[in-house]
């Protein structure tokens, strides 16, 4: 029976809700991989990596890895996966340096600048914003919304104390992005043996958000159930007749990101579309959650696949990347 490690960031009590749901994904991942016939093993890791030389002298079959945060920053969820490629350990989703950079969204947006990928205008600098536009000011190089809220978007002129209000609640580093009002996209990408795959796209649907906020999928409509804006933020699959072209362009733009970082498994690009129709990347995400209510996972489910399918197909693929090893069946 081959052994399957699951490895995650180690968690304290009393952590942030997004991060406790780390957690949940281990549960359900390890349920799915005992019943396809494996044998696992559940490794949380934080700042010290020298737990992991153990993997190297007992090898597993494959790593699933689920860390999404060292120490709570997710600026470091990529270090466990450079120990693992230094140790020759096959592990599921996207190498070290595409993790590093997807989490770096300054990094990122400078990429994708460059090669002619649509991202919003951004300033590191406060001095730098437009007073006559408005930001949203964000975490560098954070996750899950953090310090979104009713008030991260800001004219110009306050994006200074927005970012100074951030640093000293949440410390780290923070930018502001030139805000687009509009629509808001999700789109999926799982690999496959014939290669990478657009899963169904997925619209927030801001038809009934509070008109008194920009609307925006802030933290507490990611995490805090019953919250205004987790009960007017529905994720929604159905296209407008008049969307055919856009989504395809969505859909090209995601494969675009999918080569440009190296991503690997399975990954996620957020969108916004501006009224003019004209689509902005916001970030691209290469480690999204798994967890049975994820939005992934919906979208999958949109295509036919159930997350069982998935696990076992995310897994598959790093297994034969390592060789030698059967790929699971998710009919088993």
């Amino acid at each position: 029976m081959e052994r399957i490690v699951i490895l995650h960031g180690a968690l304290d009590p009393g952590e942030r809700p997004d991060e406790h749901d780390t957690l949940v994904q281990v549960r359900e991942v390890e349920a799915i991989l005992v019943a396809l016939g494996f044998r696992t093993e559940i490794v949380g890791v934080g700042l010290d990596l020298r737990a992991l030389l153990a993997l190297a002298r007992d090898p597993p079959a494959a790593v699933f890895y689920l860390v999404e945060a060292l120490d709570g920053r997710a600026a470091l969820q990529h270090l466990p996966a450079a120990v693992l490629e230094s140790l020759g350990i096959a592990f599921t989703g996207a190498p070290a340096t595409a993790l590093a950079l997807t989490t770096d969204k300054i990094a990122a947006k400078r990429l994708m600048r460059e090669v002619g990928l649509p991202t919003p205008e951004w300033c590191e600098g406060p001095a730098l914003a437009d007073p006559k536009r408005l930001w949203i000011v964000k975490a560098v190089d954070e996750d899950a919304s953090l310090g979104l809220d009713a008030g991260a978007v800001v004219p110009g002129f306050a994006v200074a104390a927005r970012m100074a209000c951030m640093r000293a609640r949440w410390g780290g580093r923070w930018f502001a992005e030139a805000f687009i009002e509009g629509r808001e996209f999700n789109v999926p990408l799982l690999e496959g043996p014939n290669g990478v795959a657009v899963m169904p796209i997925g619209e927030i649907d801001f038809s009934d958000y509070p008109r008194d906020r920009p609307a925006i999928v802030d933290y507490d409509a990611k995490w805090r159930p019953g919250s205004i804006t987790w009960k007017t933020t529905p994720r929604i699959f159905t296209s407008r007749p008049e969307d055919g072209a856009l989504r395809a362009e969505l859909a090209g733009l995601a494969r675009r990101c999918w080569d440009l970082f190296g991503l690997r498994g399975y990954a996620r690009v957020d969108f916004r579309v501006d009224s003019q129709g004209r689509p902005w990347i916001l970030e691209v995400n290469a480690n999204p959650c798994l967890s049975a209510d994820a939005g992934f996972i919906a979208a999958l489910e949109e295509a036919g696949f159930d997350q069982r399918e998935a696990v076992a197909r995310i897994l598959g693929l790093a297994l034969r990347a390592k060789g030698g090893s059967r790929a699971p069946c998710a009919a088993e």
